[in-house]
């Protein structure tokens, strides 16, 4: 799951990615609202945790923005303002969820995790085929019962193949999701992960690969 991140407490901002990486999360920052649309207009965001009141661009724009664009993105709205008419104003303007601050980091991640499911069809927090399972809650994978140590993104690049349900994912859409925007996008990174992920799968091998197109369980 690819989260973008907008705040200009830049410490809170830093913190919230930082905790969300530990999630196995692919998550990019963001401190000001111009920043954040730019962002969002050149990747595909799973959700975007997005505090209103940002410079540049405030994060009542960005939210219209996002959802002007008619895409899968779900926004979680931060902010310091609770009343109600706050809260339905967010709403109004797009926003999926909303989380007053301060917030306790638990409900953070769930609420993160629980619109993650929606930015796609309907997806159960426990994916499996062919004998291939992935708690997305406990972050724990198994095949045919045994447990799998994988890393964070063997684990995500498992789950994007599950979600995928035997169509064929892209290189390029693995980077896209299971990465940052900081990684080069000449990369080794997902072949590299691919080969780890099938040695610890072991025989026979779950993963086909397309040439030119990608791979698919």
């Amino acid at each position: 799951m690819r989260i973008l991140v907008v705040d200009d407490e830049t410490a809170l901002a830093d913190l919230v990615a930082k905790g969300l990486e530990r999630q196995d999360m692919a998550v990019d920052v963001a401190y000001r609202g111009d920043d954040a649309d730019e962002l969002l207009s050149v990747n595909d965001y799973d959700v975007v945790v997005l505090d209103r009141d940002v410079p540049g661009m405030h994060g009542d724009e960005v939210a219209r923005r996002v959802t002007a664009r008619r895409g899968l993105t779900r926004i979680l709205m931060l902010t310091a303002a609770t009343t109600l008419g706050d809260r339905v104003h967010g709403l109004e303007l797009g926003a999926d969820d909303y989380l007053a601050k301060p917030f306790e980091y638990p409900e953070l991640v769930a609420r993160v995790r629980a619109l993650g499911r929606r930015s796609v069809a309907a997806v159960p927090p426990v994916l499996e085929r062919g004998g291939l399972l992935v708690d997305t809650n406990r972050r724990i994978a198994t095949r045919d019962g045994r447990p799998l140590d994988l890393t964070a993104k063997e684990l995500g690049v498992l789950e994007e193949l599950l979600r995928a349900d035997g169509r064929i994912v892209s290189a390029e859409a693995l980077l896209e999701k299971v990465w940052d925007m900081n990684i080069d996008p000449f990369t080794t990174a997902v072949r590299v992960t691919m080969s780890k992920l099938r040695r610890k799968l072991g025989d026979p091998d779950p993963i086909r690969t397309v040439p030119g197109a990608g791979y698919a369980l």
